[in-house]
Formats: C-alpha cells, sequence, structure tokens
C-alpha cells in the first residue's frame, strides 16, 4: 500500500512540475494591426538641470566667462594684485545682453594673472586640442596672454601665447593649443604682461573636437549617445526653467538667439530649488540657445519640440501671473518662435535664423504652450493662445499641460477642460515608484480614441530620493519597461513619450534619478537608458496585438509583452518583459499569411539584482546581450530571462 501511495504521489509531483513549466501561449495577431504608430513614438526631454547644458553638453570650461554671474567674480580667482585699480569691473548699459567686461590696468608693467575654476574642474584629454578665445579692447600699448592649463596636482600640462596688438575697438582673438595629459579636475590661469589698458570679456576654451567639429559647440560623447537613440523628437528648453521661479527669469527665446556674446545670462532656478543640494554658481549664459536646439534636433534627425511660457512662473515658487490683458508679448513670443523656425528668410524672424546660418526652414510642427501648469488661470492663458496659434498656423499642433500629476482633482479639472477645448496633444507627467508603473501598463487601453493625442513628456520610476547616481537602477528601469508595453500597445493614443530627466552630472546634480550621466570627461547610459533605447530604435510603424486567453498581457503571472510591424524593414518586433525572479517559457504563436522567417534575433536586457546600476567605473555593468533564435513549426518558444526585457525579431513579409 505504501508503494502504491509514493507512486501515486511520484506521479502527482511529476504531473505539477510539467504543469509549471507548460510554456504560457500568447498570440500574436500580425494581421490584425490595430493602429499606426507615430514617427515621433520615442523621443528624449531636454532640460538645464544637474548641469545639463551649462558644465554639460554645452562644451564651454570656463564658468563665468563674461563676469555677469550675480557674484561677478564667482568661478575666478585674482593671481596678483597690482596698485589700487588694477583690476576693474565695468557694467556699460550700452552694451547689448552682455554688459560687464573687466579692465586690466597695468601701468607698472606687471605680470597680472586670472585663475578660472571650470565647472566642477575643467575635464581635458591628453593630446585633444582645445581653443582660448577672448574679446579685447586695448587702448594703449601692445599685450601679451600666456595660457596655462594645471592639472588637479596644479601641474602645467598645457600651454600658449596670444598676443593682443592695439585697438580701440572691441576685437576677438583665439589660439588653438594641445595638452599633454588627461584631468577631470582641471583649471585654466591666464596671465597678462605688458604695460597698458585693456579690457576682456567673454574669455573661453572649448575642445576643438565638437560634436560635428563646431566651434563653440556641444561635448560629442553626450550628443553621441542621443543621436544612438534615433529619438523621434527632441522637447526643450524645459521643463520649470520654462516657468522660472518668477517671470522676470522665465525662459525668453529671443534672448537665447544671435550673436553669443549677446545672449543675456539669467540664473538658473535649480541653483536654490533644493536645500540638500545647493548650487548658487548654477546660471544659464545661453551658448545653447534656441538656435543651437533647433540645430540638435536635425542633427540627430529628431522633430523639435519646443515649449514656451504661457505667462505663469512656477506654481511651486512665486506662481506669479502675467494679467489677461498683457499676454500680448508673451502670445507673440510664439507666432515668432514659429516664423524663426519655419519662416522665410524674407521674415524679420526667418532672416535672423538664415543670419545664424540656417536658411533653410526647420520645419516645426508642434509647440507647447506651459509647462506643469494648472488650475483655471492656466486654461484661461491657454485658451488665448489657441486662438491667435489656431488663426494664424493652424497647421501647428499645440500641447498643453495636465499638470504635474497622473491622477487626482488637479487632473481631472485639466483633463476635462483640455478635452472640451479640443487641444491636439495633452502632455501627461508622472514620477512614481515602480509599482505604479507596473499597475498602470493598462492606463490608456481604455482613453477615448477619438480625443486628444499624449504625450507622455516626462516620466521616471523612483526608488528613494534623493539618490544620486547610483539609484539610477535595474527596478526602476524594468518597471519602466513594463509600462512602456503599455505605451506602445496604445500608441494610437499616445504619440510620443520622453523620460526625464535627461542629464545628471555626478559632481552637480539636483534631481535625480536621470537618463545619462555624466563627469567633466566620461559620459554613460544608465538601465532606464537602455531600456529607451531599445524601445526608440525598435519602434515600428503599426501596432500588433499580443494577447493571452484574449486579454492584453499587462502584469498576469508579472509578464508584459507589446509588439509593432516595421513595414520599411519587414519585420516583426515582440517585446516582453518579466518581471519574476525565475526565467519563464513563453510561447509565441504567430497568425499571419506573411511568409515568416525561421531565424530571427533575441536581445536581451536583464540583472538578477533589482539594485545593479551603471556607473563611470562600470558603464556597461547593465547592456542589451544578442543571440539568434530558432522558430520551430507555427510557434516560438522562448525562456525569458529573470528580471528581463527581451526584443524578439523576426522577418516577416
Amino acid at each position: 500500500m505504501k508503494k502504491v501511495v509514493s507512486t501515486m504521489l511520484l506521479f502527482m509531483s511529476m504531473g505539477t512540475a510539467a504543469i509549471a513549466q507548460s510554456p504560457i501561449e500568447l498570440t500574436v495577431q500580425l494581421d490584425r494591426p490595430a493602429g499606426a504608430i507615430s514617427p515621433h513614438m520615442w523621443g528624449v526631454f531636454f532640460e538645464d538641470i544637474n548641469l545639463g547644458a551649462d558644465g554639460g553638453i554645452y562644451a564651454e570650461l570656463v564658468k563665468n566667462r563674461s563676469f555677469e554671474f550675480d557674484q561677478p567674480w564667482m568661478g575666478w580667482k585674482k593671481l596678483e594684485n597690482g596698485p589700487e585699480g588694477t583690476y576693474l569691473l565695468l557694467n556699460d548699459n550700452q552694451r547689448k545682453g552682455n554688459k560687464r567686461y573687466l579692465r586690466l590696468n597695468n601701468v607698472s608693467n606687471l605680470k597680472l594673472g586670472l585663475e578660472n575654476e571650470g565647472f566642477r574642474g575643467m575635464g581635458v584629454k591628453a593630446g585633444e586640442q582645445y581653443e582660448f578665445s577672448l574679446q579685447y579692447r586695448s587702448e594703449a600699448g601692445d599685450m601679451n596672454i600666456m595660457l596655462e592649463v594645471l592639472n588637479e596636482q596644479d601641474k602645467i600640462i598645457g600651454t600658449a601665447t596670444m598676443p593682443l596688438r592695439s585697438s580701440g575697438t572691441w576685437t576677438e582673438s583665439a589660439v588653438k593649443f594641445a595638452v599633454s595629459s588627461t584631468t577631470a579636475k582641471g583649471k585654466l590661469r591666464i596671465w597678462f604682461t605688458g604695460a597698458g589698458k585693456l579690457d576682456v570679456d567673454m574669455l573661453s576654451l572649448f575642445p576643438v573636437d565638437t560634436w560635428k567639429r563646431r566651434p563653440k559647440g556641444l561635448r560629442k560623447d553626450m550628443v553621441q549617445l542621443l543621436a544612438d537613440m534615433k529619438p523621434g523628437f527632441i522637447r526643450f528648453p524645459g521643463g520649470c526653467i520654462v516657468e522660472g521661479r518668477d517671470l522676470a527669469n522665465r525662459f525668453q527665446w529671443k534672448k537665447t538667439v544671435g550673436p553669443i556674446g549677446e545672449r543675456e545670462l539669467i540664473i538658473n532656478r535649480w541653483n536654490t530649488e533644493f536645500k540638500h543640494r545647493l548650487t548658487p554658481d548654477y546660471y544659464q549664459t545661453f551658448g545653447l540657445g534656441f538656435y543651437e536646439y533647433f540645430l540638435l534636433a536635425e542633427d540627430i534627425g529628431a522633430a523639435p519640440v519646443p515649449i514656451l511660457n504661457c505667462g505663469m512662473a512656477c506654481q511651486f515658487n512665486t506662481a506669479e501671473l502675467a494679467p489677461l490683458d498683457q499676454l500680448d508679448e508673451y502670445v507673440q513670443d510664439a507666432l515668432d518662435l514659429i516664423e524663426f523656425a519655419n519662416g522665410s528668410v524674407e521674415t524679420k524672424w526667418g532672416k535672423l535664423r538664415a543670419t545664424m546660418g540656417h536658411p533653410e526652414p526647420f520645419h516645426l510642427k508642434m509647440i507647447g504652450v506651459g509647462n506643469e501648469n494648472w488650475g483655471p488661470q492656466y486654461i484661461e492663458r491657454l485658451e488665448v493662445f489657441k486662438k491667435a496659434l489656431n488663426a494664424k498656423y493652424p497647421e501647428i499642433e499645440i500641447i498643453a499641460s495636465s499638470g504635474t500629476d497622473p491622477e487626482g482633482d488637479r487632473f481631472d479639472f485639466l483633463n476635462d477642460k483640455l478635452r472640451a477645448m479640443q487641444i491636439d496633444i495633452i502632455d501627461e507627467h508622472y514620477y512614481r515608484p515602480p509599482s505604479w508603473f507596473l499597475s498602470s501598463a493598462s492606463r490608456y487601453d481604455n482613453y477615448d480614441r477619438k480625443g486628444p493625442k499624449i504625450f507622455a513628456g516626462e516620466y521616471a520610476s523612483h526608488t528613494t530620493r534623493p539618490n544620486g547616481p547610483g539609484r539610477s537602477t535595474w527596478e526602476a528601469a524594468l518597471s519602466e519597461a513594463a509600462f512602456m508595453t503599455g505605451l506602445e500597445r496604445n500608441a494610437d493614443v499616445v504619440q510620443m513619450a520622453s523620460y526625464a530627466p535627461l542629464f545628471g552630472h555626478v559632481d552637480g546634480w539636483q534631481w535625480s534619478p536621470d537618463l545619462i550621466w555624466v563627469d567633466n570627461l566620461q559620459s554613460y547610459g544608465t538601465p532606464s537608458y537602455q531600456v529607451q533605447k531599445l524601445y526608440s530604435t525598435n519602434k515600428g510603424s503599426d501596432i500588433i496585438p499580443v494577447r493571452r486567453d484574449g486579454q492584453p498581457v499587462a502584469g498576469r503571472d508579472s509578464l508584459y509583452a507589446s509588439a509593432v510591424y516595421d513595414k520599411n524593414a519587414g519585420e516583426l518586433i515582440v517585446k516582453v518583459v518579466n518581471y519574476n525572479s525565475k526565467p519563464m517559457q513563453v510561447s509565441l504563436s504567430i497568425t499571419s499569411n506573411k511568409k515568416i522567417a525561421d531565424r530571427g534575433q533575441k536581445v536581451t536586457l536583464a540583472s538578477h539584482d533589482l539594485n545593479n546600476s551603471n556607473s563611470i567605473e562600470d558603464p556597461l555593468r547593465i547592456q542589451p546581450k544578442q543571440e539568434s533564435i530558432i522558430r520551430k513549426g507555427k510557434k516560438l518558444t522562448e525562456s525569458f530571462a529573470p528580471y528581463s526585457l527581451t526584443v524578439i525579431k523576426l522577418a516577416a513579409k
């Protein structure tokens, strides 16, 4: 009897194991596309936060190059003192934008010097060329400049000399030189010799090897990370800096175009926003201005998506409002921006664009009015913008804010009002814990298909804050990947999506997690970057339904899935997220009259440890791994690794 019972228990345990190991059946309905996918589906959002522009992607190495900070000597140190009046800061109201400059009265033929500390130091690389430039005016006598780049130990690793000839008008001069060794925390010394009176401004140091080798351009490694994502759009310039702490410090695009030396610097609202991360030296010099943003979008093949102030300062700060009867300036800024981007060279702003080097239009198609604004005061101002924009540029789609949160009374009010206004695109933001992203994979399944489209304009999964670079974890990234299957499944409603923020400097961040981390020499993509890149480089043109027992694959057994078809490549692309600590067997049954290849590719992004993250020291700890797969019969059965995002690609023509 005992033998019979033990035999029965053995068969029962074998049966249970067989059931547990049976593949989960998913049906991929290739012949039943559910809608088209926007070419702008996956993009990037840029805001000058975390030293994202100055000290980041804008490759200038000198901090406060024009003495325009509220504390004019911030970043600078005098190396030699002469008699009283040797170093004078002048403020000339006749100069446009950049009013301050330094006067050196070297009546005793002394060796005068300045030292600049850079943005948390200066990152320079051995053998690379750098260009120093300045604007100067000399009223009497010829003077000379000697430059020294020093490393962290104050050893000179690069030198150059530059004669300055007597000139009664402002002149620009430059010199190129190489450095002999690499340092992330260098500094620049500028020595002035020769008797005379010398005015200097815009003292600048740039790497020669910028993105596309444009003089005074962008940091090549950071732009390359964006280009590698093949983003469908780039949203700029923010973010909360659009609003400003008050209206006087809002982002005004017209002050960011034209000659760089005439652009008017303002304080960055993030410099004192967080008491635990005070950054009093954080300003916006606008060397990276709206022209450069449009050019960057064009360079990386992304649609430009500018966001403009709507007459409201940040509602978490002053909440200042421009009166409704004084909105003309704000509305005109929006109309003029479209002319700057798209207008002929015969127009005022199109002519300026051409003068800056781009006679062809930038083909702007979308514009955002307001950032994370809310309440009836926002709706009132939005209506004024909408009327003016629709009248003059009906082809331009308007993006409007749904506030700071994805649910609640504030969101509900705005969502109802924006839909009643028939706004083109509603911008939804969500910074939430991983559990929210996992549970919200079906968020858009029942959205109105005939209403406004959705822009998931800012989102990121937050574990703990404040945290810094090490907390851009795989747990956060994988929950985002699961949520993104829901965005992709509903791409007929959600037409744009972008993670935020984009950049974080390891020595100068205010907000985290961030998509890409940098120091003064290197940059790397976080696990979230790797997720975003896998989606954006495998976008497809059509939504393909994936079903389990007739239902979307959106969290049952901690599995998530979506699929697309790429008409240009003739390729079926299936994405599967396994949010389990064990591998999961899944069988894909593809229903189609197309000829489907027996061999394909499988790309896996995975880590058994949800707390894992990439770093400057180990930038590719979590990275995609590619292998070949074989489809046998009518089904493709695969094992999906624990805690993984997997992309399966099969030719289907």
